[in-house]
């Protein structure tokens, strides 16, 4: 996960990252219209990375990992039962009724803009659509455990509860992660766990809260490929991500599209 220690960052560079961030969040605005039945994900890729570099940006999936194995795409797209990390292919035609994660992170002046949506193909069951739902509002109740002094764990804590009184699971395998000029490094931020646990924040952390939540097991299994997450009962998976700063009096999301 890079580097163990915390960088405060400056205001100067949390303007770069809100730049950053809200380019992330027009990319996502972007491509929603694509998200419909007879569209494969490669397509979606695609356009995306057109539109990243017309914006003076690069894609930071694009290559990202290890020598043997990087990163074959310009983002993550994470069809129904995919928890995260899947890769667009022209095989892959969405449906009417899929779940459809689209996790994009363009680095622009030297800073990422980390940040993921869940969007509906055409009509979503009642399951899907209370999932997806239900994982918003956890990334919005991960987001409000955010201020100085409060721990890391009131973030997990918040998102667990919720999540876990509708019915669904937190998976434990992916967490959040600091984020800068640097695309992961401390602290992780995990979407489970205990109030008033964990280190405290401070002013100038920057973070992202991505919490993936499971319609079933919290379980997650990895394929063959080196990158894509599914889950291990083969149900549905949702996710939603902001890259946030922690400020003197609480937090500011950066991946807003203004």
């Amino acid at each position: 996960m890079g580097s163990e220690r915390i960088t405060l960052l400056s205001s100067r560079e949390i303007d770069k990252m809100r730049r950053a961030g809200s380019l992330a969040a027009k990319l996502l605005d972007h491509l929603e219209p694509m998200v419909k039945p007879g569209v494969s994900t490669l397509e979606i890729n695609d356009e995306a990375e057109k539109w990243t570099q017309a914006h003076g940006a690069v894609s930071a999936p694009l290559g990202y990992g290890p020598k043997n194995n990087p990163f074959p795409k310009s983002l993550c797209t994470s069809v129904n039962e995919v928890v995260c990390h899947g890769i667009p292919n022209a095989k892959q035609i969405l449906q009417s009724g899929d779940i459809i994660n689209i996790d994009v992170t363009p680095i622009l002046d030297g800073y990422h803009g980390d940040t993921s949506r869940t969007f509906f193909v055409g009509t979503p069951s009642p399951t899907a659509k209370k999932l997806v739902e239900v994982t918003k509002e956890c990334l919005h109740r991960g987001i409000a455990a955010v201020k100085p002094g409060n721990r890391i764990g009131d973030i997990g804590a918040a998102i667990q509860e919720y999540a876990e009184a509708n019915g669904f699971s937190v998976v434990r395998d992916f967490v959040g992660h600091g984020v800068s000029h640097i695309f992961h490094t401390a602290p992780q931020i995990p979407h489970y766990g205990r109030a008033g646990k964990g280190k405290k924040l401070k002013p100038g952390m920057v973070f992202t809260i991505e919490p993936m939540i499971n319609e079933g097991t919290w379980e997650a299994v990895i394929l063959e490929d080196g990158w894509t997450a599914i889950t291990k009962d083969g149900k549905l998976s949702a996710q939603f991500e902001h890259t946030i700063a922690v400020t003197k009096d609480g937090v500011q999301i950066l991946t807003l599209p203004d």
